[in-house]
């Protein structure tokens, strides 16, 4: 490890088969916490290389826990993370408005590393139990319309480096590869991204992958559509920017999507939206990344007949039903 950091240091570039062969090290626990820290870092200070990107993803890839949730032909909903706006968790609770719509969800998700409460926070907040049983995460897509698969039982190096992670509080390259790594690689995917630059990295990894994909980024930062200020949707037929005034929604302040101190803070945001008691501003937020995950599973839909989805999943009580059911099968 110390000759290969001293060469990131000198701005030198991994290959891909390298940075597949550093990753796996890393995985079966051949460098210190130090040594990780001290890599982690070098992608603060440049902007990950494509060929970097596919090996660290081949080998969690090669690495993972199978699971075979394919027939279902799922979606995930998920973010990078590491925008630095501590919001509440706006992609988790898509999933279930989703779910609550009939769709077929597999969240692939992780405790936060640069937030107070991810989507692993929030679900054991709920008291679910976290599984890689294959039969009971069927039967709850099968029941439910959503299973929840925490990302460290299924990927043995982001177990391994989730203290370091979490002791650094900076978004890292892990940030970059989660969303990659879902181990039942769906091909439908709502991903939001804190740049842009990023988001063109997403996109040429999903046209090698020829996935049902829709890529969102908010100007002011978001890793999500976040209603603070316009925002651009790529998908296969290129790019569109939007507002939120253009969708007949009110542009939010910053402060209306807070997740809170604690991650007790973020599970009442959390139960208030299902519930249809939270403030307008979060279930705004929470009904339109919704809408253009029900869009990324059916293009034919227009817009509004999708947010029109999301917002009856909330206000008829089925999100809220289904987020019942989906804890109780998974306590």
């Amino acid at each position: 490890m110390k000759e290969l950091l001293y060469r990131l240091f000198e701005h030198q570039y991994l290959n891909r088969d390298e940075a597949k062969t550093v990753l796996t090290n890393m995985a079966e626990g051949k460098y210190n916490d130090a040594q990780i820290a001290a890599f982690v870092t070098v992608y603060l200070m440049r902007s990950i290389t494509v060929d970097e990107l596919i090996g660290f993803r081949e080998a969690l890839l090669e690495m993972r826990v199978p699971v075979s949730l394919s027939e279902y032909n799922p979606i995930d909903i998920v973010g990078t993370g590491g925008d630095n706006h501590n919001t509440f968790n706006i992609s988790t609770l898509s999933c279930f408005v989703l779910a609550g719509a009939g769709y077929k969800v597999a969240k692939h998700g992780n405790y936060g590393a640069t937030s107070v409460s991810g989507a692993s926070n929030v679900m054991e907040q709920h008291g679910v139990k976290f599984t890689r049983d294959n039969d009971l995460l069927r039967r709850s897509i099968e029941e439910t319309n959503i299973a929840y698969l925490h990302a460290p039982l299924f990927n043995p190096a982001l177990k391994t480096v989730a203290p370091v992670r979490k002791a650094l509080q900076v978004r890292s390259f892990f940030n970059v590869l989660g969303p990659l790594v879902n181990p039942i690689q769906p091909k439908r995917n709502m991903l939001g991204v804190f740049n842009l630059k990023m988001a063109r990295l997403y996109y040429y990894m999903y046209q090698q992958e020829n996935i049902d994909f829709i890529i969102v980024h908010s100007l002011d930062g978001y890793d999500e559509i976040s209603l603070t200020s316009d925002f651009k949707v790529i998908d296969k037929n290129g790019e569109r920017m939007y507002s939120p005034e253009s969708l007949n929604f009110e542009r939010i302040s910053q402060k209306e999507l807070d997740g809170g101190n604690t991650p007790e803070d973020a599970a009442k945001i959390f139960d208030n939206i299902l519930s249809n008691t939270s403030t307008k501003a979060q279930k705004n937020t929470v009904i339109i990344n919704s809408a253009f995950a029900i869009r990324t599973i059916d293009s034919s839909l227009s817009l509004d007949a999708c947010i029109d989805q999301a917002k009856e999943s909330i206000e008829s009580g089925v999100a809220l039903n289904t987020l019942k059911k989906f804890i109780a099968l998974n306590n």
